[in-house]
């Protein structure tokens, strides 16, 4: 079992939630300010998506009844403003529940001690898209980079010492994720922003998409008007095949136009029917990989009907 080590993300505990000034005073906790949302600024490049769904409607819900439980985390800007480093959902829920302020832990943190600690912190969550996962790690990973060129070698308040160990590795064993897979992952930095969303989409699977990470932008751009002229994605073979042939300088808009025509393994003869047709009868709530599920589950009801009204009509 590999020996994954303990991170401390310095995030707020829960005894500590409730603590007044001086008692904070008193065990040397960090104090809690109430900061005018009007003054705090986004995290530059914040990889992490904020969505307005039915989990933000809960959590605007919540802070309406009782608040903001767990502080935001800020960092002071050289202009006396404030930069979010942990809390952007949180924060975003304050602006729609009509708050002017937010509660918020302010420290003093360097520009790559605030990304680990806004990485670490975010990729708590439960879900967390391909894109997501991607540009954390890429960020984080260049963080530690540079934190490993300095004489301490430190990674600020998670605490990290490299002591000569692969970046990739730390990001690893805090993630369990293999470092191999790590890397994969800031491949996907690689994509053209339509394909990676297509991937985050579910419509591009994981590992094809590393391989199409490795083709030029023109080339994944004529990709891109493949798939949506032919209303299929790649396979981990067809993927392959057009890395090969991008490296050998060999993958004209032919060649991706053939790879993309055969056919595949197992490949049955299938109905087509194009995704922008039927998605005008499938509510926005449904995602894409449930469409062919939504699908089914119509044409079942479809059919009773059909069979009800057939019945109807023979009993009269």
């Amino acid at each position: 079992m590999k020996n994954v080590q303990k991170i401390d993300l310095g995030l707020t505990g829960y005894d500590e939630l409730f603590a007044n000034d001086e008692e904070r005073k008193v065990n040397k906790l960090p104090r809690i300010f109430d900061i005018p949302i009007s003054e705090i600024d986004d995290f530059p490049d914040h990889p992490f998506k904020v969505k307005i769904d039915e989990d933000m409607d809960q959590l605007v819900q919540s802070i309406k009844e009782r608040g903001i439980i767990t502080p935001v985390t800020l960092r002071p800007k050289e202009d006396g403003r404030y930069e979010i480093v942990s809390g952007h959902r949180r924060k975003k829920a304050c602006e729609i529940a009509g708050l002017e302020t937010v509660k918020a832990e302010v420290r003093e943190m360097s520009r790559d001690e605030a990304i680990i600690l806004m990485v670490e912190s975010n990729l708590q969550r439960s879900t967390i898209l391909p894109s997501e996962k991607a540009f954390s790690y890429k960020m984080r990973l260049e963080a530690m980079n540079r934190q490993g060129q300095r004489s301490d070698l430190t990674c600020g308040p998670v605490d990290h010492k490299l002591d000569g160990v692969k970046s990739r590795d730390i990001i690893a064993d805090s993630t369990n994720e293999s470092a191999r897979q790590v890397s994969r992952y800031i491949r996907l930095t690689e994509l053209i922003p339509p394909l990676l969303d297509l991937v985050d989409e579910g419509r591009i699977a994981f590992r094809p998409a590393v391989e199409l990470s490795y083709l030029k932008k023109e080339e994944q751009e004529t990709l891109l008007e493949e798939i949506s002229y032919a209303d299929a994605t790649p396979s981990l073979a067809q993927a392959i095949k057009m890395k090969r042939f991008s490296q050998e300088g060999k993958l004209s808009n032919e060649v991706i136009e053939s790879i993309m025509s055969e056919e595949k393994p197992n490949q049955k003869e299938k109905i087509r029917i194009k995704y922008e047709d039927a998605r005008r009868f499938i509510p926005d709530s449904v995602p894409y990989n449930k469409t062919g599920e939504y699908i089914m589950k119509a044409l079942e009801y479809y059919h009773r009907v059909q069979e009800r009204q057939k019945d109807r009509g023979e009993a009269r």
